[in-house]
């Protein structure tokens, strides 16, 4: 299972990548399409910052890019291969599946990111 600790668990709950704390977005609901990219400046139980430094996030526009050709390797395999619908229709339900999914791949390649540059650490205390 996902355990605190593990570089997943932050990844796909977009917990702070040092403590695992609390989420690093402002709402946590990707599917707020106003509040989509609003982060956290700071985590307050380890005061970690999030934006590393000016337009740090540009970096997760390369780590989308693989997550997106990763959710469309998957729609094709499960639309072409395993349920066996035609091209065209493999190519609609491929266009779907990313416009439904865009906000949760660009959190995800946003949580990729940010954990490739900082690590847990079980130390952290809280900061009042």
């Amino acid at each position: 299972m996902l355990k605190k600790g593990n570089k997943l668990y932050s990844i796909l709950t977009g917990s702070c990548p040092r403590c695992h704390r609390e989420s690093m977005y402002s709402v946590n609901n990707p599917y707020v399409l106003g509040s989509l990219f609003k982060m956290q400046a700071r985590c307050s139980h380890c005061n970690t910052k999030y934006k590393i430094e000016p337009s740090f996030f540009y970096g997760a526009m390369y780590v989308s890019y693989a997550v997106g050709i990763a959710f469309a390797i998957a729609t094709f395999v499960i639309s072409f291969l395993i349920i066996g619908t035609g091209l065209i229709n493999t190519f609609i339900a491929i266009v779907v599946t990313m416009v439904v999914f865009l906000p949760v791949i660009i959190r995800l390649s946003r949580n990729i990111w940010i954990n490739i540059f900082i690590k847990y650490d079980p130390r952290t205390v809280h900061i009042d």
